[in-house]
C-alpha cells in the first residue's frame, strides 16, 4: 500500500483559481501542489530547474514545514513514519 496519497486533486470538482476567497484559495493550493508533485510533472520540470530554483523551492517547502508542523506532525504527516521520543 502506498504511503503517500493524492486523493484531493482526484476528488475535487470545485473551482481552481486564486483570489476569490480563502476556501477556494486553500483548495487551489492543495490541487496545484498535488498536480505539481505528479511523477511525470516532476520528472520533466526538476531537471530543467536551475540550482537556485531548486534551493528556493526546497527552502520554501522546508520553511513551511518548520513553521507549521511540530516534530511529531513532521514525522507522521510529512515523512509518514512513526516518531518515538527517546
Amino acid at each position: 500500500m502506498p504511503r503517500f496519497s493524492h486523493r484531493f486533486v482526484e476528488d475535487y470538482d470545485g473551482l481552481v483559481g486564486f483570489g476569490l476567497d480563502r476556501q477556494t484559495d486553500e483548495a487551489t493550493v492543495s490541487a496545484y501542489l498535488q498536480m505539481f508533485s505528479d511523477d511525470d510533472c516532476m520528472g520533466t520540470l526538476v531537471p530543467r530547474m536551475s540550482q537556485s530554483e531548486l534551493e528556493e523551492l526546497f527552502d520554501l517547502l522546508s520553511g513551511l514545514l518548520r513553521r507549521h508542523f511540530n516534530e511529531q506532525e513532521y514525522h507522521r504527516l510529512f515523512l509518514k513514519e512513526e516518531h518515538h521520543h527517546d
